[in-house]
């Protein structure tokens, strides 16, 4: 059951973590002081909520684990985020409609983990929807603005909603060990959130004006450590001190 445990709350924690230091690439190159602080905040909130995962992982696993270990030395397919969180920062457009169709899944996560069996997990969640909550309303203002604005914001995020629409399926994949915790009233069964995401996803679309993809092909792998060709340019970056100093202390 540890090792289920601990696979399901990577599953969770690792799209926080790698977004998070997507958003990190962002600080100092918004289109304005106002929305990039509100973009740098959000990377913050999501590892401050990482954080907490990984301390709990650090605890299951024992001996000399730590939330730093756990976070910054794994190898790249020990990593169970989803393919959409690593996709780059093309443009604005393309960072707003990632951190959108993210943050819609994200909430309804967190608002069913809050009931689970397991203490802890069912705190991180409670803690951390109020700040969930704050990033659904920035990024879908900005889809609506976007949209609705002018011919070429149009133009630009409907163009990045497009290519990411590929990667939303995956958001509700469920590995073995997701199945075993879900089952022991731990996990939260993300098939069940589907539907009520594309509506929610949808009806924002519809405000701003834009088309919502039909598509029927998605890309997968993410969660059971197949990344994109990005993935080891992001982990380079984020594990550089850890990897060439070695135990050290601040």
């Amino acid at each position: 059951m540890n090792r289920d445990l601990i696979q399901y709350i990577l599953g969770v924690a690792d799209n926080s973590l790698i977004l998070g230091q997507r958003l990190g690439e962002l600080c100092g190159h918004g289109p304005s002081i106002e929305t990039d602080i509100a973009l740098t905040n959000i990377s913050l909130d999501l590892l401050g909520q990482v954080r907490s995962y990984y301390q709990y992982i650090a605890k299951l696993q024992g001996g000399d684990a730590t939330e730093d270990t756990v976070a910054f030395l794994r190898l790249e397919n020990e990593y169970k985020n989803v393919l959409l969180v690593e996709q780059p920062n093309t443009d604005f457009g393309y960072s707003l409609a990632r951190q959108f169709l993210f943050d819609i899944f994200h909430l309804a996560l967190l608002e069913e983990l809050q009931k689970s069996n397991d203490e802890m997990l069912a705190a991180i969640a409670q803690k951390s929807i109020k700040e969930v909550l704050y990033h659904v309303r920035f990024s879908s203002d900005w889809i609506r603005r976007l949209g609705d604005g002018t011919e070429e914001s149009h133009e630009r995020i409907q163009t990045a909603i497009n290519a990411l629409w590929i990667y939303t399926d995956e958001l509700f994949h469920q590995t073995e060990a997701d199945k075993n915790i879900v089952a022991a009233g731990i996990g939260v069964d993300v098939t069940k959130l589907k539907a009520a995401y594309y509506q929610k996803v949808s009806a924002v679309l519809e405000e701003a004006t834009l088309q919502t993809p039909q598509i029927e092909y998605f890309q997968k792998g993410g969660k059971l450590g197949l990344h994109s060709e990005y993935m080891g340019y992001i982990l380079t970056e984020m594990q550089y001190m850890q990897r060439t100093y070695p135990n050290m202390n601040w």
